[in-house]
C-alpha cells in the first residue's frame, strides 16, 4: 500500500458539491494535485476548487462522450499526465417502474452508467499513456446491491456499475485497478421522511458523511494493485437489513 497520495493528479467527476466536493477536498488534504469537474455547478466548483488550493476546474456534460474525451484532454494538457480517476458524478430521480418514461431511463443511465464506462475508458487509456498505469474508483450506491422498489432504473444504473467494476478490473490489471465505493445514508440539507426511515434502519444508528465515504476512496487509490475489483460498501451496515 502506498504510503502518500502526494504529486498524484486524481480526476473526481462532479466534484463540485455533495460527496464529490468532500472526495476532493480530502484527496488535496492528502497532498494529490486534484482535478474539479462540474457540469452545470460552476460556482460550487469554483468554490470547492479554491479550498483545494486553487485547483483547475473542468466543464463536461458527461452525457456526451466527445466532451468525455475533450475533459480527458484538457486534464492532459493541464497536468501532463494522470493517475487516479473517481467516478463520483450521478443522478438520482424516483419514480415507480410503470411511470418510468425512456426520457427518464436515459437521464439516469447516460451519466450513471454509460458515463461512467466512458471516462474509466479515456481515464485508463490516458494513465497508461502518462503515468503507467493508476486507479479508478468508481461511485456506486447501496442502491446497487439492496432493490428499492422506486428506484429500479436507478438500481439497475448502480448494480451496472459494480459489475462494470469487476469486469474492467479484470481487463485493466495488472496496470491499472478499478475498485467500487456504495454509499449508503449519506445527507446534506435534504433530509426527508424517507431518508429519516432510512437512517432508523441502519445499524450504526445515524446518518454518514461525504468523509467517510472519502476514508474509502483514499485507502482504495493508496492500496497496492493487489487490491481491484473490489466493493466497499459504507453504510452503517444498512445493506444488511
Amino acid at each position: 500500500m502506498s504510503s502518500s497520495l502526494e504529486g498524484k493528479v486524481i480526476l473526481v467527476t462532479g466534484a463540485a458539491k455533495r460527496i464529490g466536493r468532500g472526495i476532493a477536498l480530502r484527496l488535496a488534504q492528502e497532498g494529490a494535485h486534484v482535478a474539479i469537474h462540474y457540469s452545470s455547478s460552476e460556482g460550487e466548483a469554483r468554490a470547492t476548487a479554491a479550498e483545494c488550493g486553487n485547483a483547475p476546474v473542468f466543464r463536461a456534460d458527461l452525457e456526451q462522450v466527445s466532451e468525455i474525451a475533450r475533459l480527458f484532454s484538457d486534464v492532459e494538457a493541464h497536468y501532463g499526465r494522470l493517475d487516479g480517476l473517481v467516478n463520483n458524478a450521478a443522478r438520482f430521480t424516483r419514480f415507480h417502474p410503470f411511470d418510468v418514461t425512456e426520457k427518464d431511463w436515459d437521464f439516469i443511465h447516460s451519466v450513471n452508467l454509460k458515463a461512467y464506462f466512458f471516462c474509466c475508458q479515456y481515464g485508463g487509456k490516458l494513465m497508461m499513456k502518462t503515468a503507467g498505469g493508476g486507479c479508478i474508483v468508481n461511485i456506486s450506491s447501496l442502491g446497487g446491491i439492496r432493490p428499492w422498489a422506486d428506484h429500479a432504473h436507478y438500481c439497475a444504473s448502480k448494480a451496472g456499475v459494480i459489475m462494470m467494476t469487476q469486469a474492467l478490473a479484470k481487463a485493466l490489471a495488472p496496470d491499472i485497478t478499478v475498485n467500487s465505493v456504495a454509499p449508503g445514508v449519506i445527507p446534506f440539507n435534504d433530509v426527508t421522511p424517507r431518508i429519516e426511515e432510512l437512517i432508523d434502519e441502519t445499524p450504526a444508528a445515524r446518518a454518514g458523511t461525504a468523509d467517510e465515504i472519502a476514508d474509502a476512496v483514499v485507502f482504495f487509490l493508496k492500496a497496492s494493485n493487489f487490491v481491484t475489483g473490489e466493493l466497499i460498501a459504507v453504510d452503517g451496515g444498512l445493506k444488511l437489513r
